[in-house]
């Protein structure tokens, strides 16, 4: 069974990565592909902090400063993630198989959408730790 809170997390993270996403495509008119995926990771980062605390782990017992690091290093592993699916899907996968439509934008939008389970696992163990499960 999929809890509430699980789904108040994908929701969030669905807002967050649209934020990411449009970002991204935003970004990429004014600079190349891999800065414009970590600027707007970061984009996306703050949006995602601010929902998922106020919305989805509400009640958490540590800091706000210690909720801040361990998002952080949560997601700098899930960014970590995002960029080396994105690249291994636009640049070798993708033209192996002759896939030619935007495959930059499909492979970012494949990328930013897997780390969503190890990111809950962490943010609900790591990052707002006693937080209410909803």
């Amino acid at each position: 069974m999929i809890s509430r809170q699980f789904m108040l997390f994908v929701l969030a993270g669905g807002i967050a990565a649209a934020a990411n996403f449009l970002s991204r495509i935003a970004l990429g008119m004014v600079m190349p592909y891999v800065p414009s995926i970590v600027l707007a990771y970061g984009i996306g980062m703050l949006t995602a902090f601010l929902l998922n605390r106020a919305f989805v782990f509400t009640g958490a017992s540590n800091s706000m400063r210690s909720q801040v690091g361990w998002f952080v290093a949560v997601n700098l592993l899930a960014v970590a993630q995002t960029v080396l699916i994105s690249l291994f899907l636009a640049r070798w996968l993708f033209p192996r198989f002759g896939f030619d439509w935007h495959p930059e934008t499909v492979a970012h939008a494949i990328g930013v959408a897997v780390p969503v389970f190890t990111s809950f696992i962490g943010h609900r163990l790591l990052t707002f730790r006693g937080a209410d499960r909803a």
